[in-house]
């Protein structure tokens, strides 16, 4: 069957590799590239949440990206940076095998429906369709471990509420200055099994998925957007090299440099792209630490909150931790596809 004209070039699956191998390698090298990954971009997402989490606030805690960086430093020192990053590493490993195993069988899937031989990959848009299916049955493992992981990054909030008052007096004053000089002990803090012992035992095992809405709205749009960048970057560049060449040239030929560039544009697009959502997500996950309901009052949802938090700071807020977010998925997303696409490259057959 000839290939659609649509259709990305495609080096195929070899017909010696069994399925079961094929998965645990995504299994194996998806994890292993979020590990990687999360290490680096923790100090920044621990910030985006900490600016996400005070949007319903009646006072700011802090100013901007830089400002809440600078006083967690101050104030927590290089652990504050990292709190929580237990949780972070186990979801990055649980996110990025879950896609990449999610993906690769969607497009067999979508091979299958559509009468396709293997040898022949799915168009952009049926890629993008299998981006999003791998968002969306990603998202359910994923909000347990960002439950706990936002619950952590907020802890001292929480147990300080008079760090509210830092970025709002003046610079030099004697209540900042103090504030500034205070060191906070972390040591009584639960750390992530504690934390999701107590969502248990308050809220029962459905309690995990609190917030799971804006994470599969997160996960579907945003999986369908990294995906389709990356497959769509990586093959002009594939194909930009080849014509250069006079050589034809698949996916398999793709460059370390083509995978990291490829990368970080399918990075930046991922979090723009439904950044409001990530951000209600938050602020539903970290509300019973910073503005607790009280007892027997039911729980945010996800409409309400977007309500509320469009009332309060309109879309500004809603794209609260926006910038840093971007950031950092740069280099970030270009670290996974490096490691995915080298270690794939390395121990193909």
């Amino acid at each position: 069957m000839a290939a659609s004209p649509d259709a990305l070039p495609w080096d195929g699956m070899n017909s010696t590799t069994s399925p079961a191998i094929h998965a645990a390698k995504d299994i194996t090298f998806g994890s292993i590239a979020g590990m990687t990954s999360k290490v680096f971009e923790h100090p920044f997402d621990l910030t985006k949440v900490r600016l996400q989490s005070q949007v319903l606030d009646t006072t700011a805690r802090f100013n901007g990206p830089i400002d809440c960086l600078v006083r967690t430093w101050k104030n927590e020192g290089v652990r504050g940076l990292y709190r929580g990053l237990p949780a972070p590493i186990v979801g990055a490993m649980v996110e990025n095998a879950t896609l990449f195993l999610s993906y690769s069988q969607l497009q067999n899937t979508i091979r299958w429906i559509n009468a396709q031989p293997s040898s022949q990959d799915p168009t952009l848009p049926q890629l993008a369709l299998a981006g999003a299916g791998a968002g969306a049955i990603t998202s359910f493992a994923l909000t347990p471990v960002e439950l706990v992981k936002c619950k952590m990054q907020v802890q001292m909030l929480a147990l300080h509420p008079s760090m509210a008052s830092m970025s709002s007096a003046p610079s030099g004053s004697t209540a900042a200055a103090t504030l500034e000089a205070t060191p906070i002990k972390t040591q009584t803090l639960p750390g992530p099994i504690s934390v999701l012992m107590s969502v248990i035992r308050n809220t029962g095992f459905r309690g995990l998925w609190l917030g799971q809405t804006g994470t599969l709205i997160r996960e579907t749009g945003g999986g369908s957007a990294w995906f389709a960048c990356k497959e769509f970057v990586g093959m002009q560049l594939i194909k930009r090299r080849g014509e250069a060449s006079g050589t034809q040239l698949t996916r398999k030929d793709i460059l370390p440099g083509e995978s990291a560039l490829s990368g970080a544009c399918a990075g930046a697009v991922f979090n723009f792209a439904l950044f409001p959502a990530d951000t209600v997500k938050s602020a539903i996950q970290t509300e019973e630490e910073l503005r607790p309901r009280g007892k027997g009052v039911p729980p945010p949802t996800f409409l309400g909150t977007v309500r509320a938090m469009y009332k309060a700071q309109g879309i500004r807020g809603l794209y609260a931790g926006c910038g840093i977010t971007v950031a950092r998925s740069i280099p970030s997303s270009a670290i996974i596809f490096l490691i995915y696409d080298g270690l794939s490259k390395r121990f193909s057959p």
